[in-house]
């Protein structure tokens, strides 16, 4: 003796959708407006006027590693922080460089002739830090 048994998958199919419609119109799509009544299903955080003038994850063809993409992050913070410095200059700037300058800048960071790990990202990150410090210690006089 066989029984059909797609007419019970059918209804059990028709049921689970049902059930899960009253959750579906409770989904919010998430946004970035930071207003006050931003849902708490939204985890986008509005950037401060600090981060105004800092510099971003760099875009994802310029290395072909997130290692070598940091390094030249660093590399881009320390010519920023370098230029503000020289210049006594307290405005941000970043709209200034690009990544080609820090790509350029390399030999003058390079610690190794291996292609994949040419420079310290640590000593880099160390350094942009110091000189970010200094040019904040500057402007606050």
């Amino acid at each position: 003796m066989t029984h059909n048994l797609a007419p019970i998958r059918t209804l059990g199919l028709a049921a689970l959708v049902l059930a899960a419609l009253p959750c579906a119109v409770l989904a919010q799509t998430p946004s970035t407006n930071p207003s006050g009544d931003t849902p708490f299903s939204s985890m986008a955080i509005a950037r401060d006027e600090a981060d105004a003038c800092r510099v971003l994850k760099p875009p994802a063809d310029l290395a072909e590693t997130a290692y070598l993409r940091n390094g030249y992050r660093a590399i881009l913070r320390i010519l920023i922080a370098e230029a503000a410095l020289a210049s006594e200059s307290c405005t941000c700037l970043l709209d200034q460089f690009t990544w080609d300058q820090a790509l350029t800048a390399l030999p003058r960071f390079q610690t190794s002739d291996n292609p994949r790990l040419p420079f310290n990202v640590l000593e880099l990150y160390a350094k942009a830090d110091a000189l970010e410090a200094q040019v904040v210690e500057a402007c606050a006089e």
